[in-house]
């Protein structure tokens, strides 16, 4: 009776065997490391999900900057992206605009207004307000100029923002503008453009000449 009931009492449990076993290989020590690390990394209070987000608040903000400068369009603001900004911004700072004159006529303008002569003073008005009727026209044949090129080149793309993306960094210095400009006098890529077309109507001719 009595080894019966102790045998009774101690079974053998093996569904608790098999279930504390871990059913995946041993990591590594190398892969053990690795994932101690981006535990590590992983910000968990307050204060380091603050100081993670103003780090890569800088960072954004750093390249940004960056981008400004030499042009690249993978930090450019949104405003500043795809091909139908890059050739307004190749545009406007191709062409001489009279905004690129009206710091040197201010000076001229204020100081002929505190000559102390009326007649003197009334010519650097009629000056001042002529320059400011020149850049006026100057941008209605920048707006007109530019939608037709831009009807012709991107006909699938929309033109809304166009005409105030392109007034605006006309209406600044060259050397003011964001992101800078790198076209000084033509479009280069209309030269290439032509070239290329040249080189297409030519290629049909040559087909046949070998025919």
């Amino acid at each position: 009776m009595f080894r019966r009931n102790k045998s009774e009492a101690t079974p053998v449990d093996t569904d608790a065997g098999a279930a504390g076993g871990k059913g995946r290989p041993t990591p590594t020590r190398k892969e053990a490391e690795a994932a101690a690390k981006a535990r590590a990394k992983v910000p968990r209070t307050r204060k380091e999900q603050a100081a993670a987000a103003r780090l890569a608040r800088s960072d954004s903000s750093t390249k940004m900057r960056q981008a400004m400068k030499t042009g690249d369009e993978k930090y450019l603001p949104a405003r500043d992206r795809g091909p139908v900004k890059r050739f307004i911004r190749d545009m406007v700072d191709s062409r001489f605009s009279f905004v690129e004159l009206m710091i040197p006529v201010l000076l001229v303008t204020t100081a002929m207004a505190w000559s102390g002569n009326r007649s003197v003073a009334s010519y650097g008005n009629a000056v001042l307000f002529g320059m400011l009727l020149l850049i006026v026209v100057d941008m209605v044949r920048l707006r007109f100029k530019l939608r037709r090129e831009l009807t012709t080149r991107f006909p699938d793309e929309p033109l809304k923002g166009t005409t105030y993306y392109a007034v605006m960094r006309s209406l600044q210095m060259k050397f003011m503008r964001l992101p800078s400009y790198g076209v000084r006098l033509r479009h280069g890529g209309d030269a290439e453009q032509r070239r290329g077309r040249q080189t297409g109507d030519q290629a049909p001719g040559e087909a046949r000449a070998h025919r």
